[in-house]
């Protein structure tokens, strides 16, 4: 039977030591540390103006997906960074409850071959957050709300929201196509 993500954060906030390191979190995490890493670069997103910043950051992990890594690798200096164990649980007492609650809805079904699945769902992270790049005003938040849906679907291994982020995926991919082959359009007029 199948942890829910929260009792995975409870379960590591118990046995955190008094200072944690990245590294030691992401290495307890084991195979939801993509999704949690992925989810929280996105909710970074939503913050106006970073877009640029997080479309070349989520890049890292979405390749590493691609390369079926067990865990994201952080660079030495990200992974190193102390946090204590304190501020630690006072950022899971705000995200716990929100992820008990989405875990009354969002559970496994419809299973799908992991390995393929973080191979499919790195592509898509990648070609997501390639079209953060352009810092055009509010054109972030689709794309980072289809990143947060695919990070919470792969977390919690849930095949019909997987599905639903991949159609919400394309539909911001589509719209992002659009846009670039209206300006493309508009500037060969002028």
């Amino acid at each position: 039977m199948r942890v829910p993500t929260s009792v995975i954060l409870e379960d590591l906030l118990r046995d955190a030591p008094p200072a944690v390191t990245l590294e030691w979190i992401v290495a307890n995490l084991r195979e939801r540390s993509f999704g949690i890493v992925m989810l929280l670069i996105a909710l970074a997103g939503l913050v106006p103006g970073l877009s640029p910043i997080v479309g070349a950051m989520i890049a890292v992990p979405a390749v590493q997906m691609m390369l079926a890594r067990k865990e994201p690798a952080l660079p030495r200096r990200l992974g190193a960074r102390h946090l204590s164990k304190a501020r630690l649980g006072r950022i899971l007492a705000r995200v716990i409850p929100v992820l008990r609650c989405l875990e009354r809805v969002v559970r496994p079904r419809w299973a799908t071959p992991f390995e393929t699945t973080k191979r499919v769902v790195g592509f898509v992270i990648l070609l997501l957050g390639a079209t953060l790049l352009a810092p055009l005003p509010f054109s972030h938040v689709i794309p980072i709300l289809a990143i947060m849906l695919l990070a919470f679907a792969y977390l919690e291994e849930d095949g019909i929201l997987l599905c639903v982020a991949l159609v919400a995926a394309m539909a911001s991919l589509a719209i992002t196509g659009a846009a670039v082959w209206g300006t493309i359009e508009v500037s060969a007029i002028w």
